[in-house]
């Protein structure tokens, strides 16, 4: 009986600390790290800034805010944060986003002379409860 009851108050100890996971209806963000090919920074900020976030806004997607980090080797990176209803809305987005035609047509314009962007890193975020930004 002690052993059962010390196994009980471990477990509730445990569950009582695990941290909350996101149910589907959270919103949630997604930090993505775009690393360019040499000297294509410049491309890849003027499709953004002229193309990209509109059509990000087009299929659901808020843009938090877009950095360049102060000290960069290689001038190559771009770090973004955009903002869903929930991670189903996320994928469905992206999934449009990807089959826009304006979009097609805007990312083979912009890459007529060579690949822009070499790799994407992504990671989805949920805020903490003390989080200025929910």
């Amino acid at each position: 009986m002690k052993k059962m009851l010390c196994a009980l108050i471990t477990l509730f100890g445990i569950f009582a600390i695990t941290p909350v996971l996101a149910v589907d209806d959270s919103p949630v963000f997604e930090l993505r790290v775009y690393t360019t090919h040499p000297g294509k920074m410049p491309d890849l900020l003027a499709r953004f800034k002229n193309h990209t976030t509109k059509l990000f806004e087009r299929h659901g997607m808020e843009n938090i805010g877009y950095w360049l980090p102060v000290e960069q080797k290689n001038g190559d990176k771009l770090h973004y944060i955009l903002k869903y209803k929930n991670r189903a809305a996320a994928d469905a987005a992206w999934k449009a986003f990807a089959a826009d035609p304006e979009w097609i047509k805007v990312r083979a314009e912009s890459e007529a002379n060579g690949p822009i962007v070499a790799g994407v890193e992504s990671t989805f975020l949920t805020a903490t409860d003390f989080s200025a930004i929910k």
